[in-house]
């Protein structure tokens, strides 16, 4: 039996397929699916000694809202009616905020391929959460990386196949290349 309400969460900068793989296999487990966006402002992104790459400018350019109509576009291409998922912020590094954000009663699933992984579900657990992990795998295993899609924007180079078509609509929409290549260069 799904639960009735999920929560997942992660950074989406750029949403891309392996992302969708990792939403629909949440919502796939769960009536209705929270999705939270972590690091979801600057003054909500802390430096984490696990993964201190996660924190840094260059790897979020993206604002919450941008990410949050990311998410909206794919999920609903995706044929996931707009009434069983919800989206939220979800300051991870700040746990003491979650409850302020998601339900305590809800099922959080993670994924875990590395020491980053492990502290988000102890973090949960700490809070009294009841976590799932769907699947834990090694780094090598991960598949793609936001990263590497930021780069491939970047250099125009392929991406439109890294990411569902109504991202990549959205990521012509907003001239993410010229963005990210400025970021880059400054």
């Amino acid at each position: 039996m799904p639960h009735p309400t999920g929560v997942i969460h992660g950074r989406f900068q750029v949403l891309h397929h392996d992302h969708l793989k990792y939403l629909l296999a949440g919502k796939a487990l769960c009536d209705h699916l929270i999705v939270g966006i972590t690091n979801p402002a600057p003054d909500l992104t802390d430096s984490e000694a696990t993964d201190p790459a996660r924190s840094c400018p260059e790897n979020n350019p993206l604002t919450y809202h941008e990410r949050s109509c990311m998410i909206r576009a794919a999920l609903m291409e995706a044929g996931i009616p707009t009434q069983s998922f919800s989206i939220t912020p979800l300051p991870i590094c700040r746990p003491v905020l979650l409850k302020n954000y998601a339900p305590t009663d809800a099922i959080y699933y993670l994924t875990i391929y590395d020491a980053w992984g492990h502290e988000k579900k102890k973090r949960l657990e700490s809070l009294g959460l009841e976590t799932h992990v769907m699947w834990e795998k090694t780094v090598a295993e991960k598949g793609l990386t936001g990263t590497e899609v930021r780069q491939a924007i970047r250099e125009n180079n392929g991406w439109k196949a890294l990411v569902p078509a109504s991202v990549a609509e959205l990521v012509e929409r907003w001239n993410l290349q010229e963005r990210f290549t400025i970021a880059i260069s400054t």
